[in-house]
């Protein structure tokens, strides 16, 4: 992913950090930093902070505000909401971007809030002036759609791991999906 392009990588790992998963994220962050590519962990600031990352937090996550007094002014932080009023909650949060999502059906999370849909991210982009990253069951097919109703960004999990993931597969997957941002 990095050798394709990607400009944003997070490292998402929702169980407990041992020492494996804290050594395979440094070896993740100094790629990142080797590739000028913006690394992000999920949900953690304490990691983020050791490993020099930006941190993207969920709703039951360290509340934004705090997480910018541990990491700092410049630090990248993000913040998931799932509905217009954790949205508009957001708006006066001291975050860098917004996600909202799932716009569509994901198999990526255990548990997935309500389906949002394009009509709601339209009608609600409105609310919040950080930009707004659209999340959830994003394909090649539906981002532009996306990106019309409003969204400045899009996170990709399962698009862009096509079912052969070597580096070959990946850098194509990569390729396809730069040119469709390029469009």
């Amino acid at each position: 992913m990095l050798d394709g392009g990607a400009e944003i990588l997070q490292y998402r790992h929702k169980d407990f950090w041992s020492r494996d998963v804290l050594a395979e994220a440094e070896r993740v962050a100094d790629l990142c930093r080797k590739h000028g590519t913006l690394f992000i962990v999920n949900d953690r600031a304490d990691y983020a902070k050791l490993l020099g990352a930006g941190v993207h937090l969920g709703q039951d996550d360290l509340p934004p505000r705090a997480a910018r007094a541990l990491l700092g002014p410049d630090a990248v932080i993000g913040y998931s909401t799932h509905n217009a009023a954790q949205l508009a909650a957001a708006a006066s949060e001291p975050v860098d971007y917004v996600a909202l999502g799932p716009v569509f059906g994901t198999v990526s999370k255990r548990n997935p809030d309500p389906v949002v849909g394009v009509a709601r991210l339209q009608e609600w982009r409105g609310m919040i002036s950080q930009p707004l990253v659209a999340i959830g069951g994003i394909t090649r097919s539906n981002a532009p759609q996306l990106w019309d109703a409003g969204a400045d960004m899009v996170a990709v999990i399962g698009d862009l791991c096509p079912e052969v993931c070597d580096a070959e597969s990946i850098g194509e997957r990569m390729a396809e999906w730069r040119r469709l941002t390029l469009t």
